[in-house]
């Protein structure tokens, strides 16, 4: 009986040390990616920061980036997963997909959250009016100080912070899923006023036939020029170290700007910031 309850305990001792070995050596996201030999990307329809093309071919300036990384570190297929933009972090964190390639900024907040690897540009905002700008909106002071108006962002973003601080009241803000829904408040008549990045207010008006413009002249804080980067959870620090080495190599090359420029990128766009600056642990 001793012997029978010895063997037991010896076979409850060897099944504990496998499990607590297969533990110590769980495969990490990255050894995954390299496995399997793909790696998968969230991003939100954003032009020109990430979206699906009249083929359904997922590109952009940050899926772009992506690619040429991954590529570059021996990872051949990118498949992509398409989201919201505030669901972003949080499929991220659902592991929904491995890497955050849709534009998004560096903030205080999102770090908390996220990794972020170096910012592979920086972007100033501005507004989207509609052709002739018939109430002269120039600065989230100018919205602010008629209560009547109502300003699109898109829900998730940094430019809702930006706006309140700059003095829109809440009441003011129409959150709206994605761009596309900042276009169409904007042709409605639903919002006087969409904000953005320069270059998808930019597009947006391209593709308004002449209905709606960009705001040249957009008085914001300095402190609001957005940054973008890749972003990883918390866990695979593995994965966005690996992959910041190769961006840090790759970034500002003759074919980083050759990638980037059909997006509207170039070498006014590039930063010499790093995560060192945002004091990132």
């Amino acid at each position: 009986m001793q012997l029978a309850i010895g063997r037991l305990a010896a076979a409850i001792l060897v099944v504990a040390g496998l499990s607590a070995s297969f533990s110590i050596r769980a495969e990490t996201t990255w050894e995954r990616i390299q496995r399997t030999g793909e790696v998968r990307i969230g991003y939100a329809n954003e032009v020109p920061f990430a979206y699906a093309d009249l083929d359904g071919e997922v590109t952009g300036e940050s899926p772009e980036i992506a690619k040429a990384v991954f590529a570059r570190l021996g990872i051949p297929r990118v498949k992509a997963v398409l989201t919201e933009w505030g669901a972003l972090i949080p499929g991220l964190q659902a592991n929904r997909f491995d890497v955050i390639a849709a534009g998004m900024y560096i903030t205080p907040d999102r770090m908390q959250q996220v990794l972020f690897a170096d910012p592979h540009y920086q972007l100033d905002d501005t507004l989207l009016v509609r052709k002739g700008n018939p109430r002269r909106l120039h600065s989230f002071a100018d919205i602010a100080r008629d209560p009547s108006l109502k300003l699109a962002v898109m829900a998730g973003t940094a430019e809702y912070d930006y706006a309140i601080k700059g003095g829109v009241r809440e009441s003011q803000i129409l959150q709206v899923p994605n761009t596309i829904a900042q276009f169409q408040a904007v042709k409605t008549r639903r919002a006087h006023a969409a904000v953005g990045t320069r270059l998808t207010m930019k597009d947006m008006a391209a593709k308004s036939k002449g209905k709606m413009e960009a705001v040249l002249e957009f008085h914001d804080d300095p402190a609001h020029m957005g940054y973008g980067a890749l972003a990883f959870r918390k866990s695979d620090q593995d994965l966005r170290d690996v992959v910041n080495a190769a961006l840090r190599e790759w970034i500002g090359s003759d074919e980083h700007m050759q990638t980037v420029a059909p997006f509207g990128f170039d070498r006014s766009n590039l930063t010499e910031r790093r995560l060192a600056d945002w004091e990132q642990p």
